[in-house]
């Protein structure tokens, strides 16, 4: 049993969605999302709510279930209120700066590290040692903060790098504690 297939999508006002075959797209306030499914989960819209129905109980079919749902769950709640990452820059001299739709970090390298934003996403720089990472589609927003962080991870023992807001870092002790 599928707890998660099982449930109940409602779509909120604003967002429309159609089906042609196995493609499935979204539309709402913060943009419009495609996305292919598989062909053996069978999608229902009755007004505002749409559920999701597999043919057996392989636990193939359960497995792309649930993954069904959750995805499409995520397109509309992407296209009606959007995703958001935050990450905070930690070290001495670590700072961001935004040049036009570009990402330029100075983390310590001998250059900067320069990011393009893929399209639909938009980086903001509130301060120089935080970054915003906004979009519709959860995957790419995502990706790119993971790629972000992966300019410099935090490292254990002074904590200086790239994380995201809320992330605990556990701190080694140094040769010289005893």
């Amino acid at each position: 049993m599928s707890r998660i297939g099982n449930k109940v999508v409602v779509l909120p006002a604003g967002v429309e969605v159609t089906q042609k075959g196995n493609e499935v797209t979204v539309k709402g306030p913060k943009g419009e999302l495609t996305r292919t499914f598989s062909s053996d989960i069978k999608m229902n819209i009755e007004g505002s709510e749409v559920t999701f129905t597999r043919p057996d109980d392989s636990k193939e079919m359960k497995t792309i279930h649930g993954t069904t749902r959750a995805n499409f769950n995520n397109m509309v709640v992407g296209v009606s209120e959007g995703f958001q990452k935050a990450l905070e820059l930690i070290g001495v001299g670590y700072r961001a700066q935004l040049q036009g739709s570009k990402l330029v970090l100075n983390v310590g390298y001998s250059h900067p590290v320069e990011m393009v934003a893929p399209e639909g996403v938009t980086i903001e720089v509130p301060s120089n040692t935080q970054i915003v990472v906004k979009g519709s589609n959860k995957e790419v927003v995502g990706e790119l903060a993971a790629k972000i962080r992966g300019t410099r991870p935090p490292e254990p023992y002074k904590g200086k790098g790239v994380r995201y807001v809320g992330e605990y870092v556990r701190r080694k002790e140094g040769k010289t504690g005893k």
